[in-house]
């Protein structure tokens, strides 16, 4: 995988893309990334990239052309035009089944705004992939690169240790990942749960999987509607859910 970000603020992205496990992954091959600074093409003898919008109003737009110029450059480079992400709150909310799709591409460029947005004219030209990692305003798209750059890069071949790590983390058939308990068996008072010691790796399993589906019904139960569950896996929802019920009752109930 090798991401390309269009940036103001190169240093930004190389610094939060360069430790722990992703700087890892570039050190050996897995992943690389070329952190294009949009002003080097700027037509202004001042290096500007931004100017007043037609219009009116507050702020300033980044210009087309210095943006376009930056794509360019990318896409002469490899050789052919990749998807182009840019990181808006505009944009469909970024999740699971689209950080698998991007772990497919062999290219991803993201293409990180500033000021009050991007000149439409060049993200009609060029943009593929319009994502908001959620529903609030950050002041550029460096951030949001950097949280789907590692979303995705988890599911780049070799990037994890355990090769296992990435398919069963959380939404893994759309459900939250179960607790998860490590060393000593007893801390201030509080034991693991007999099953994870008694290596019946069947009943480990089922274990896993009800919490998963007992913390997503409590935490985020719309993912519920789109969970890959198994027939007895329904029947315990069904279980959980008459049980919530009963615990708390309607309003004209009490």
């Amino acid at each position: 995988m090798h991401y390309h970000v269009l940036t103001l603020f190169p240093e930004m992205i190389e610094q939060g893309m360069g430790t722990s496990i992703m700087g890892r992954a570039m050190e050996q091959g897995l992943i690389r990334l070329t952190a294009t600074n949009i002003r080097d093409f700027s037509t202004n003898k001042h290096m500007k990239v931004d100017d007043y919008p037609y219009g009116g109003g507050a702020g300033m737009v980044m210009q087309a052309e210095p943006v376009y110029g930056a794509w360019k450059q990318v896409t002469e480079s490899i050789g052919y035009k990749p998807r182009v992400i840019y990181l808006t709150p505009q944009g469909k909310v970024f999740q699971q089944s689209m950080v698998e799709d991007f772990a497919r591409e062999q290219d991803l460029v993201f293409l990180c705004g500033h000021y009050e947005g991007i000149d439409e004219r060049v993200l009609e030209e060029v943009v593929t992939d319009y994502v908001s990692i959620g529903d609030y305003v950050l002041t550029g798209g460096e951030l949001p690169a950097l949280v789907m750059m590692d979303a995705i890069s988890r599911f780049v071949p070799g990037v994890l240790n355990n090769e296992e790590s990435a398919e069963f983390d959380s939404f893994h058939d759309n459900l939250l990942e179960y607790p998860q308990y490590s060393r000593p068996a007893e801390w201030m008072g509080k034991k693991v749960p007999d099953v994870l010691l008694s290596g019946h790796h069947a009943n480990i399993e089922k274990w896993r999987r009800e919490q998963s589906i007992l913390r997503t019904l409590h935490n985020r139960p719309e993912l519920l509607e789109d969970a890959v569950l198994s027939k007895k896996e329904k029947q315990y929802l069904e279980q959980l859910r008459r049980n919530m019920a009963q615990e708390d009752p309607s309003p004209c109930e009490k």
